[in-house]
């Protein structure tokens, strides 16, 4: 008998017909899609269970404040130009659940994730029996690697959150990088980079080969960590070289240089003037891990893809998509984006979580600039997320409230007209909801 029963099952335990994808995001979900229970135990368990598959992957872990969904998405993309099956585990999704499992830039199909879900049940039963039931990330982290393990040769895996008690830190893949450290997840991770960085540092692993992109306190941490490990490190600005060139909405050109490597005229399609750094710590994750043959970087770097990033989804006006949802994401895409536009016309769209702190994030959001701001709330975040209402008050003149989302994103039209700007921001939920109105 289970623990608890999944809910294709009714009350007397009789099955009301095959598991739909519905109903299997319902399963995962019971514990909340935005609760947390921190610790790699329960993930460690699922997977031994089923003959611990993680063992025998190698690849990236890529841990960071921000950009290490960027880094692994060119990490992806250099691989598969190299002609490597290649697992990508991103997070959070934006439209989908599949978009968390992808075999070569597609992600699982809905029927696969429901039947790799059902593969499991046994063992998710056990876990929960003697250790309490998986968390929406545990299964989420036990399903992919369940479906990937046996169809790819090189695992890219973004962790969630933090480092040292995020599931994927279950994972020991061989390559091990951070992009960065700043202040985000206080609550769970710490109230200063010293802290931040020690917990993101620990998913090192024995003599892991660590590539970083950070600086001051928290490099001196990644540091020690790798010292203690006998890992080896490279360090971007050290090791590690970029120099690069803003080719504005086409993206960057770039040179980098690293240990048995050294590329030049590499163009890439992401944009934003942030990016080439991270496209560095990817081009020196594939070259440890044995593809960075210069036709692979760049290939790969030119057809990286990664929506919500500075992503142009429509024209007159110019509405752009960005994930940023922290201080320092949101100051360095704005930024950014204020040397792509110019004094042209911005509008904000903004909507934030109830977990961060909003004048912080309203603070960063005047350093944008914006001629008008419209707040919202996102419907898959509702009862987690600040009432646009406060926000708009904490910002004070030229805010705007609207209900829903999709209403909020034709004021702004309106208000940025034709020849202005519009920025989603603020929120991944945001941002997703807007992207699947193209849909």
């Amino acid at each position: 008998m289970t623990l608890f029963s999944p809910p294709w099952i009714d009350p007397e335990g009789e099955r009301r017909g095959l598991l739909t994808y519905r109903d299997a995001l319902d399963f995962i979900s019971r514990q909340g899609r935005f609760a947390m229970k921190l610790g790699t135990e329960r993930t460690r368990a699922i997977l031994d269970r089923i003959g611990a598959p993680d063992r025998a992957l190698r690849g990236a872990l890529i841990a960071g404040t921000n950009g290490k969904g960027s880094t692994g998405a060119c990490l992806a993309s250099i691989l598969r130009a190299g002609g490597h099956r290649v697992g990508f585990m991103p997070k959070p999704h934006l439209v989908s659940y599949t978009e968390r499992i992808e075999v070569d830039g597609h992600p699982i199909s809905e029927d696969d994730f429901v039947k790799t879900l059902e593969q499991l049940r046994p063992a998710l039963d056990e876990v929960a029996t003697e250790m309490g039931p998986a968390t929406e990330f545990e299964m989420l982290t036990a399903m992919a690697i369940h479906y990937l393990a046996p169809r790819v040769d090189l695992l890219v895996c973004e962790v969630g959150l933090g480092g040292r008690l995020d599931a994927t830190n279950a994972l020991d893949l061989g390559v091990a990088v951070i992009t960065n450290v700043d202040l985000d997840h206080q609550k769970y991770l710490g109230n200063t980079i010293g802290e931040i960085a020690r917990e993101k540092a620990a998913i090192i692993k024995e003599r892991d080969l660590v590539i970083t992109g950070c600086e001051g306190e928290a490099l001196e941490i990644v540091e020690d960590y790798t010292a203690r490990v006998f890992g080896t490190l490279w360090r971007l600005g050290y090791e590690l070289q970029v120099e690069s060139k803003s080719l504005g909405w086409d993206g960057s050109s770039l040179s980098t240089s690293g240990p048995g490597f050294e590329y030049g005229g590499l163009r890439l399609s992401l944009v934003g003037d942030y990016q080439p750094a991270n496209a560095a710590l990817a081009v020196a994750a594939a070259s440890a891990l044995g593809s960075g043959a210069e036709p692979a970087v760049r290939q790969g770097l030119a057809a990286v893809a990664w929506p919500g990033r500075l992503q142009v989804i429509a024209q007159r006006p110019r509405v752009i998509l960005d994930g940023g949802h922290n201080p320092a994401a949101m100051i360095k895409a704005g930024a950014s984006l204020r040397r792509l536009i110019g004094s042209e016309r911005l509008v904000a769209v903004f909507a934030m979580l109830s977990e961060r702190d909003p004048l912080q994030l309203v603070g960063a959001l005047r350093t944008l600039r914006p001629d008008a701001v419209v707040f919202t709330e996102p419907a898959s975040a509702q009862g987690h997320a600040i009432a646009p209402e406060k926000l708009a008050e904490l910002f004070g003149p030229s805010a705007e409230v609207a209900r829903p989302a999709p209403a909020a994103l034709a004021r702004a039209r309106d208000l940025a007209g034709k020849s202005g700007n519009v920025l989603v921001c603020g929120s991944l939920y945001l941002v997703g909801e807007v992207l699947s109105l193209r849909d």
